[in-house]
């Protein structure tokens, strides 16, 4: 590397850094835009995926706002705001370290210190134990990370860090008021308190208690407390109404896997873990505390939990204390029938009667929550011109779907909050704008998953076995994400775990196989008297026409007569399937429904097997192929696993052979399947269909039909589609019946390591890959080089931009290069792969076995030091033509090298260098040397 004093003649003398995160006395000024406005705009340009650039006087006015607060409120405001600097820490702990090392809060040391501890423990409590060490010393600490964080928004554009942010800036003394409001309430008078108390006293009990559904038999009902169960949540942006507005929009994500009726997730720096004592917390991209929130996810995934923990939680007074009453309503018991608000709460809570017109007075003082919008046989009334039909006072009597809406709309109440839950097909026929707020649950993380099974099974040692038996499977263990596939999976591996009698059944594979399992474990297992396989099979005809019928009709409760029609007649051998809903206040008689509509749906599709009718089959095909809510997805799925003799060969010991017409009709449907037509399609929702009808030859364990169904060469691109770790499980099988891919494009799609995990064993496979923008970190490498091993890898083009790749991953990169013959191109775009990592990458350039012919390091924090090495590396390299160095902190001072570079290079014809920090007249220079057969770009 070249001396400061041997920079070149021609070398401007201003090296003044152009690309830096924090300039000292910027020109755009402190002065010239409040705080407010300027970090209004940073929001903006988050999100769509930019950083801001945070100015030493952004730092000084944010420091001079936060003096406002005196050490009791800015302690307070810290307490509240603790889990998301935890989250937001626990990201990127490095950075943070080195930007409380760099503004003096911490020494060196301690830094070290925090270091070593993430290495001996996780991410997680560094970052817990880090805010706490700060939190316990001192104001000026206090202060002193809140500086950091604000200064960091410069290289991060993470919404948890700028939603924190933003509401301590604009709303801060409001959420003073808020936090103490949401802990002590309003002040009630005598009567209206006592009123209070008692309808807190009805909802504690009543969502007090959690039950396990009950297989039949002697196991008994496993009840526990709701306050043992804990959801960890996450908010993304919807596309779904995105599409339709500006205004952005949120959704919440529990457990960290979205689920398989999967939002889009267009960017992926949107992700924002919320907690659901913070759904009506302040969104900072409508810069307003929500009034209306939507809570969406599958069926099975903990809505009804969540909204039951949530009014627990505010009955016991944990939360949410601003509101002084919550009316809590499902929409399977409400009636059909028109009537007013008045009535509604009188029909559900008769104790509120006499005071009910007292209580509605006050309309921002209460919360509406209404469980289960897609049980609701009639659509809400949201249209922009159906105004004239919404309620404008309580006693207005309309259908209660009305009633929402006017609740919604706020002519009904203003000012009153409102909280919905629903499966995700709801949301596209809704209005956009009509919700602040959109969440959708997803599920359990990996711990809690485990402490399930540990309540299930009581016994530590069965529980510990039988988790790592289903953490074996790929499909099963991400299955689980579910509660309710927690629940089916445990029930369905029970008796291999307990009675240890005999050999445990091998893994489900798929979703039909452990359904399979499910319903076969309970004939086996949970019946005292099994009829006859003949009386078997068509006591499980009439449930699966009952099955069809209700996915038909979108029917999820059954009166008795209904099953009157179909010749069910509920017994103990069916109440491993069905469950009577006990009579309640609502409802005058018993009801039915099956145990979980996943069930339902595989009885629906179990039918066509057992009781073949050509033309039935045929109107339901028709039915499936023109819905676009994705009811019928689930249905289709258990419809094609059906088709495959291992999967329904333990059902036929039961109730004999499946109908072989129905096998082949099913089969022909799906070769039949357009795939180009899908794969053509770059919006959102053709991605969506075509990881559908992967999922259905997934079902199918069917490779001849993939084979058919893909053709040669095939392209597949998910880009911006979330994907599941059990999407990518699907993907990987569907690679493994293909010879070769063409390309498989994953950029935006999340992954991360677990989906990388499940893809690594077939990506040999695949000519050009590229995983951009998917988080990885440096502990997924091994997998990357793992297919870059393999002795029959067809890689040619790599792309992995955009992630988390630093040095420490590069040494693996450079050995599994040596070994690679046939990657050509390399794109590290946007990672941190600096001097150290570059110099590793170098050994393999300089071998003469290398095949690399386009390297891009585009913005990996490079520098002048690594420059001299660079040149050295490429003078001996012979297959090298594409050479990408922009935005990275080169500057005058290797200029020369860089020159050298240029002139010594046997085989560039492109070299990038923009977006550097040389002077104009470095840029002049090193244009100068272009010649023909290359090309410089600067």
């Amino acid at each position: 590397m070249r001396s400061r004093a041997s920079l070149p003649h021609w070398a401007a003398s201003d090296t003044r850094r152009t690309r830096g995160h924090i300039w000292e006395g910027a020109a755009d000024g402190a002065s010239s835009h409040s705080l407010q406005e300027r970090q209004r705009r940073r929001g903006n340009k988050m999100a769509s995926k930019q950083t801001s650039a945070v100015t030493e006087d952004d730092v000084k006015a944010f420091s001079k706002h936060m003096d406002n607060y005196s050490p009791l409120e800015l302690m307070r405001l810290s307490e509240h705001f603790r889990p998301d600097m935890v989250y937001v820490i626990e990201n990127d702990i490095p950075m943070v370290l080195q930007e409380l090392t760099h503004r003096r809060v911490i020494t060196s040391q301690h830094a070290q210190d925090y270091s070593d501890w993430e290495k001996n423990h996780d991410s997680t409590s560094t970052a817990e134990k880090l805010v706490g060490d700060i939190f316990a010393v001192s104001y000026a600490m206090r202060l002193g990370l809140w500086e950091c964080l604000f200064a960091l928004q410069s290289r991060w554009a993470h919404p948890n860090l700028h939603g924190m942010l933003d509401e301590i800036i604009q709303n801060g003394h409001n959420l003073l008021l808020e936090i103490l409001l949401n802990e002590s309430g309003h002040t009630l008078d005598p009567e209206l308190k006592a009123c209070q108390v008692e309808h807190k006293v009805k909802l504690r009990d009543l969502t007090g208690i959690m039950k396990e559904n009950k297989v039949p038999g002697p196991s008994k009902e496993q009840i526990f407390p709701i306050s043992n169960r804990y959801v960890e949540l996450k908010v993304i942006s919807d596309h779904h109404f995105k599409k339709q507005t500006h205004q952005e929009h949120e959704v919440l994500a529990a457990a960290g896997e979205l689920n398989e009726y999967r939002l889009q997730r267009r960017i992926k720096s949107e992700l924002e873990r919320i907690a659901p004592d913070r759904l009506f917390r302040w969104s900072f991209r409508t810069h307003c505390v929500p009034l209306s929130v939507m809570v969406s996810g599958v069926a099975g995934v903990g809505k009804t939990t969540l909204v039951q923990k949530f009014i627990f939680d505010w009955a016991t007074g944990k939360h949410y204390q601003k509101f002084a009453f919550v009316f809590f309503f499902k929409f399977r018991d409400v009636s059909e029938e028109k009537m007013s608000l008045e009535s509604l709460i009188c029909q559900k809570y008769p104790s509120l009667q006499d005071r009910l017109p007292r209580i509605l007075e006050d309309p921002e003082k209460l919360l509406f929550i209404f469980d289960g919008l897609d049980e609701s046989k009639t659509d809400l009334k949201l249209s922009r011109g159906g105004s004239q039909e919404l309620c404008m006072n309580p006693g207005d009597v309309k259908p209660v779907t009305v009633i929402v809406a006017s609740l919604l709309k706020q002519t009904l109440l203003k000012g009153c909050s409102v909280l919905l839950t629903s499966r995700p097909i709801k949301l596209t026929s809704l209005e956009a704008g009509v919700f602040h707020r959109v969440a959708s649950i997803v599920g359990f993380l990996s711990k809690e998953r485990e402490r399930y099974f540990s309540m299930f099974f009581g016994d530590e040692r069965v529980s510990r076995e039988a988790f790592a038996y289903v953490r074996d499977s790929q499909v099963l263990y991400t299955l689980c994400y579910n509660p309710s596939y927690c629940w089916i999976t445990c029930t369905a591996l029970k008796s291999c775990f307990i009675t240890r009698a005999g050999r445990p059944q091998p893994t489900p594979k798929t979703v039909t196989q452990l359904f399979v399992n499910y319903v076969t474990h309970i004939m086996a297992n949970h019946t005292q008297e099994r009829p006859e396989p003949q009386r078997m099979r068509d006591t499980l005809v009439n449930v699966g026409w009952l099955a069809e019928y209700g996915l038909t009709y979108r029917t999820l409760v059954f009166q008795p007569h209904c099953l009157q029609v179909f010749n069910v007649e509920f017994s103990p051998f069916l109440s491993g399937f069905l469950v009577e809903n006990p009579k309640t206040d609502d409802s005058a008689q018993v009801t039915y429904s099956f145990l979980h509509l996943t069930i339902q749906e595989f009885f629906a599709a179990l039918l066509h097997y057992l009781d073949y009718k050509e033309d039935k089959f045929r109107d339901t095909m028709a039915k499936a192929r023109s819905c676009k809510e994705g009811d019928y997805e689930i249905f289709s799925r258990f419809l094609a696993g059906l088709s495959h003799p291992a999967t329904k060969m333990p059902l036929e010991k039961y109730m004999g052979k499946f109908s072989a017409e129905a096998t082949r009709k099913v089969i022909e449907c799906l070769s039949e399947m357009n795939y180009e037509e899908l794969q053509s399609r770059e919006d959102p929702e053709g991605k969506r269909r075509l990881m559908n009808l992967l999922n259905l030859l997934f079902e199918s364990r069917n490779s001849q039909l993939v084979r058919e169904v893909l053709g040669k060469d095939a392209d597949m691109d998910f880009s911006e589609l979330y994907l599941m770790p059990v999407d990518c499980t699907v993907l990987a099988y569907v690679l493994s019946c293909c010879e070769e891919i063409q390309r498989l494009t994953l950029d935006s799609c999340f992954i991360q390591n677990e989906g990388l995990e499940r893809l690594r064993p077939e990506l040999h496979r695949v000519r050009e890959l590229s995983l951009s923008d998917n988080e990885l970190k440096d502990d997924s490498m091994k997998n990357i080089c793992s297919v870059l091993k393999h002795p029959n890898c067809r890689l040619e083009d790599l792309s992995l931009g955009q992630n988390m790749f630093t040095e420490a991953s590069c040494t693996a990169l450079s050995s599994a290069l040596k070994e690679n013959q046939t990657l050509f191109s390399l794109d590290l775009t946007r990672n941190k792969v600096q001097n150290t990592g570059l110099s590793a990458l170098l050994e393999v350039l300089e071998t003469p076995q290398c095949k690399i012919q386009k390297l891009v390091l585009q913005e990996n924090g490079l520098s002048d030091d690594s420059c001299e090495r660079l040149c050295s590396a490429l003078s001996k390299n012979s297959t090298l033509q594409h050479l990408n160095l922009s935005a990275n902190v080169y500057t005058d001072w290797c200029a020369e090298d860089m020159r050298l570079l240029i002139l010594t290079s046997p085989s560039l014809t492109d070299i990038r260098l923009s977006l550097n920090d040389f002077s104009p007249a470095v840029e002049v220079q090193l244009r100068s040397l272009q010649r023909e057969g290359l090309k410089i770009h600067i």
